[in-house]
């Protein structure tokens, strides 16, 4: 091309040399003829700059597009895995304890016992079908709050302490309420008690042996503070915020020590959205992650 627009430059040029012998008309003519040739040149280099730049955000954009849907395609395969792994356990576990209680003749404390263990599994099964079911309602936008108005003071206290109970046999831990008496606030119960369960068994997952749990309510003038609080190994600053996206977990299925599914945070966000509150994770001194919630009045 630039051969191309230089021939037709020099035929020009000579066309008028043999138009005109004024060496005056022939510079001016040769001026004009330069000043075009330099503005094409611009206008096809300004042209080529903004295709390339085209060319380059839309790379970019399919690739980022492509990674972004190759980690949501793990992160599901993950799920796959480690859903498969936490509704075998519970169902292996009761119909162990059942079978125990068929063959052998125990005393009436030790049948106690194993039938209270079974319920725990069953329990554990039925909060993980719930998890599961929240999610793809939250999903597809089919969730609806049951709000009313309600006393949040006892609503906390009351779930946290039994949580606490459930919880226990899964791992040895204390639990630690400072509540603010008298809060009400319009609320979904059943959302709720979803949100103190995921992150109460978050708090249990990632945090050592006999771990300190604690959790806080208090009001501050329009605002409504709820702290559940760890001795875990914390969150990195670049996971604060992936830890709430959908099937995201650290690390992966064959080498992670603690099991889950990846929907307990998320399911979190989403019902404290819907609440038109706010979540974000904190750091707690020495050691371990404080979830807060923050709640308008």
């Amino acid at each position: 091309m630039v051969k191309l627009n230089n021939e037709v430059l020099e035929q020009r040029l000579h066309i008028i040399a043999l138009q005109t012998s004024d060496a005056s008309e022939i510079e001016t003519a040769q001026s004009e003829l330069h000043a075009k040739l330099k503005k094409r040149w611009l206008m096809i280099a300004g042209e080529g700059t903004v295709f390339l730049v085209l060319l380059i955000s839309g790379f970019l954009q399919t690739r980022k597009t492509f990674k972004k849907e190759a980690e949501l395609g793990l992160r599901q395969k993950n799920f796959l895995l480690s859903i498969t792994h936490e509704l075998k356990s519970p169902i292996a576990s009761a119909k162990l304890q059942l079978e125990t209680l068929l063959k052998r003749d125990l005393p009436k404390e030790k049948q106690n016992e194993i039938i209270h263990n079974a319920l725990a599994d069953t329990e554990r099964l039925n909060a993980l079908v719930e998890n599961v079911l929240i999610a793809v309602r939250l999903e597809d936008n089919s969730f609806r709050l049951l709000k009313q108005v309600s006393n949040f003071s006892e609503l906390v206290e009351s779930e946290m302490n039994k949580l606490a109970t459930l919880f226990q046999q899964q791992k040895q831990h204390h639990l630690s309420l400072s509540i603010e008496k008298g809060i009400e606030f319009e609320a979904d119960r059943f959302a709720f008690i979803s949100i103190l369960t995921n992150l109460y068994e978050n708090a249990i997952k990632y945090s050592p042996n006999v771990p300190q749990i604690t959790c806080i309510l208090k009001k501050c003038e329009h605002k409504i503070l709820l702290q559940i609080a760890d001795e875990g190994s914390g969150v990195s600053e670049a996971e604060k915020q992936l830890i709430f996206d959908k099937f995201y977990r650290i690390g992966n299925e064959e080498t992670r020590k603690n099991k889950g599914t990846g929907l307990g945070l998320y399911i979190v966000k989403k019902l404290v959205l819907a609440h038109q509150g706010t979540i974000e994770v904190k750091k707690n001194s020495p050691k371990g992650s404080i979830f807060e919630i923050v709640l308008i009045t």
